[in-house]
């Protein structure tokens, strides 16, 4: 499980410190892609076959399941950290995500997975998010939270 938040800085080759909290539990070798709410999603390789076969039992039929296997797919890329613990964050999802070189990201945990996110990014969707939360919570109280 992934937990915490953290800043770090991507350096001018597009590299960031994947936390050392983080690097255990995401393997030697991990996914990142594209992610929901613009920001990174960081899969290790057992949390990315899940996803993956969640993916493709979707009905190709629906444009929706197409639309969101193609999202995921698409950015997908495999990496490794090198060994000072860095990361290579690939030009196309640096764009996506509104990450600039030498600008600062933040990496949270999220149980199954890690975000990376533009601090500017962060601090706007938490800024829009936290106030709502005991909402948030009581409307998926159906789901047992």
């Amino acid at each position: 499980m992934f937990m915490g938040e953290y800043s770090h800085t991507i350096d001018a080759k597009g590299r960031i410190i994947l936390p050392a909290d983080f690097r255990q539990e995401l393997g030697l070798t991990f996914i990142i892609t594209k992610g929901l709410d613009g920001c990174l999603f960081l899969y290790g390789q057992q949390a990315w076959e899940e996803l993956s076969t969640k993916l493709r039992a979707l009905p190709l039929a629906k444009p929706e399941a197409r639309a969101l296997v193609r999202f995921f797919f698409a950015g997908a890329r495999e990496l490794e950290c090198d060994k000072q613990g860095r990361f290579l964050v690939p030009a196309n999802l640096r764009s996506y995500a509104g990450i600039e070189l030498k600008g600062d990201v933040v990496l949270t945990g999220a149980d199954s997975r890690i975000e990376v996110w533009s601090e500017e990014r962060w601090a706007k969707y938490t800024d829009e998010v936290e106030p709502d939360v005991t909402a948030i919570a009581a409307s998926l109280s159906e789901l047992g939270l």
